[in-house]
Parts: structure tokens; sequence; C-alpha cells
């Protein structure tokens, strides 16, 4: 499905041509989904569930803004190495209907919690940081997915890793402050930036 939608676009994917890539039968292909939407949601939400495995694996970072500057470049390298899976979930996903749209929603609200433990860990290292916003998670998640969207659709996805030290950057300074991310020694960053 996603070699499929990749290449085509989710309008133009067929469940035959699901079915001729997937070298199964079209029997097959019913018995597990209900619809090509159906197939199509289930192998986005297994997409996110991987990624968001891999960047919760750096829980162990032994400061946050570690954890956040190679949370960021393992991101922003996951898609860059599967440029037919960020286009399908980038790009096509939003075009599927209510249905993607829910699932990209329980998708989201897991990277936003993703953001939120990395603010109350910034807290906890940094006891002198004000509260954290519930806002800044969200505008997180929709800022960043909505960038590498872009940068996909304009056909710059094997260029997504060079952003990674102003995504870590915005990152920091939203969870934090400028003077962390300065001290954090990402590339770029100035206080008042």
């Amino acid at each position: 499905m996603l070699e499929c939608v990749g290449r085509d676009g989710y309008e133009a994917t067929t469940v035959p041509d699901v079915v001729a890539t997937a070298r199964v039968s079209r029997n097959a292909f019913y018995e597990f989904f209900q619809d090509k939407a159906d197939c199509f949601i289930a192998v986005c939400d297994q997409t996110s569930e991987e990624l968001l495995g891999e960047l919760l694996e750096l829980a162990g970072e032994p400061d946050w803004t570690q954890a956040m500057r190679e949370g960021a470049r393992r991101y922003l390298r996951w898609w860059q190495e599967r440029p037919t899976i960020s286009s399908a979930y980038l790009v096509s996903l939003p075009t599927v209907g209510a249905r993607a749209l829910r699932q990209r929603e329980r998708h989201y609200a897991a990277f936003r919690a993703m953001f939120a433990d990395l603010g109350r860990r910034a807290r906890v290292e940094q006891p002198d940081l004000g509260p954290l916003s519930e806002l800044i998670p969200r505008v997180l998640v929709v800022a960043i997915t909505e960038l590498v969207a872009e940068e996909v659709r304009a056909g710059r996805t094997s260029r997504l890793t060079d952003l990674s030290d102003e995504i870590a950057l915005l990152a920091i300074k939203l969870l934090a402050d400028d003077a962390t991310a300065e001290r954090a020694g990402v590339k770029g960053a100035k206080v008042g930036s």
C-alpha cells in the first residue's frame, strides 16, 4: 500500500494495484481490510508507531536537550530514508477523509505527549524554568509535521536531515528558553533570534 500510494498517490491507487504489488489475492486483502482506506490507515498506524518507538528510546539520554537534538536527527533521518513512506503518510494521509484524520489525531496525541514529557523533564533538570504552556507541545507537533510535509511535497526529502539543528533549536526554545538553546550548543542558536 505504501509503495503504491507513495508512487501514484492515494486517489490513483487501487486495491488491484495493492494486491498485485503485494502478490496476494484480492480475497486475502479483504480478509484483513474493509477497503483501500482501511488498509492505508492500518499501514500508517504501523508507520507512526515504529517512528514513535524509535524516538521514545531516547528517554535514556543524559539530558533532555541531548534527547531533543538526537530526536530531531532521528525523526528527520527516518522520513529521509523512507521517501515512499514519507510521501504516502505526510502528503496523502490528510486526503483520505475523516477516518484518516482521526487516525492522524491519535498519532499527534502520542507525539504531543512525548513533547510534554520533554518539557516536564526540562523543568526537573532546570527548576528555574517557568510552567510549560499546554499549547507548546501542540505547536511543535503541528509545526514540525507540516514543515517536513512541505519539504516532501517540494521534492526535498533527501535533504530533510539538513533541518535537524533548526528543528532542535525551535523545540528547545519553545520547551525552555533561548538561553537553554544556546547552552545546548545547537548550531545557529542565538538569544533573541
